[in-house]
């Protein structure tokens, strides 16, 4: 198996965008909403919830703030 260095398995980025979309569904917020609580364009949010987009450490931290959670938890199953 090859591993790309700069892209992250198609398992990790499927379960942070899961995680993501679980906890803004459970806040009740819409992408667009959570994307102006982050300071991002709502598309983003879009992107990563469809595993699109590869995203920094620092972004985890931006949306976990917003969903009032630890950024761990978007990393964990």
């Amino acid at each position: 198996m090859s591993i790309s260095k700069r892209k992250p398995s198609d398992e990790l980025l499927a379960l942070v965008a899961n995680n993501i979309k679980t906890r803004r569904k459970e806040n009740n917020l819409s992408q667009e909403r959570l994307g102006e609580l982050c300071n991002f364009h709502p598309t983003f949010i879009s992107l990563i919830e469809r595993q699109q987009r590869n995203i920094t450490l620092s972004t985890i931290e931006i949306i976990a703030t917003a969903l009032n959670i630890q950024p761990h938890e978007l990393l964990i199953k």
